[in-house]
């Protein structure tokens, strides 16, 4: 019974490679994941500009030791504005990345750094829901920040190809 379920398995995906090659659907995946970080990057940066984003980010800075200097430095508002400037500049040079892999180096580096610091703030910050029993249950601020995981891998796979590119010119 096993050895024709894989015989059928391999049966389907040699037709789905003949209708659409891989490299396809690589290409499609690539720029889905691309505009899975331009866009919330780009549309949460322009909320930091917001007296509504700023008070989300107090526990988020003030809780965590690595970014609660920003507030002494540049105060709330500033330090709200001070990161929304870098992920809107972020969502563009990331954006602009297919086409000029200069670009697409920097909003890499610039996005992975980005996302390392937002995502090594769940180390810091309590995010496990308390009422449903803890680990592996996560709160709110949890559930917001897991996704940078996947938008620093994103990043890194953009800084890693433009890099190929450049490389290859």
């Amino acid at each position: 019974m096993l050895p024709s379920f894989w015989i059928a398995t391999d049966r389907a995906i040699a037709g789905i490679d003949r209708l659409v090659p891989a490299e396809r659907f690589t290409a499609v995946g690539r720029g889905i994941a691309l505009a899975g970080v331009v866009l919330p990057l780009f549309l949460i940066g322009i909320l930091k500009f917001t007296s509504i984003e700023v008070e989300v980010l107090k526990p988020l800075i003030s809780n965590t030791p690595w970014l609660s200097w920003l507030y002494p430095a540049f105060g709330e508002p500033g330090a709200a504005a001070l990161l929304g400037v870098a992920e809107v500049f972020t969502a563009a040079l990331l954006l602009a990345s297919p086409w000029f892999p200069r670009a697409g180096v920097l909003g890499g580096a610039f996005g992975a750094v980005t996302f390392a610091v937002t995502s090594s703030t769940m180390l810091a910050l309590p995010i496990w829901e308390a009422g449903s029993g803890g680990f592996p249950f996560l709160d709110a601020t949890g559930s917001f920040l897991i996704k940078d995981i996947v938008m620093l891998g994103v990043s890194v796979v953009v800084l890693g190809d433009s890099l190929a590119r450049l490389r290859a010119r």
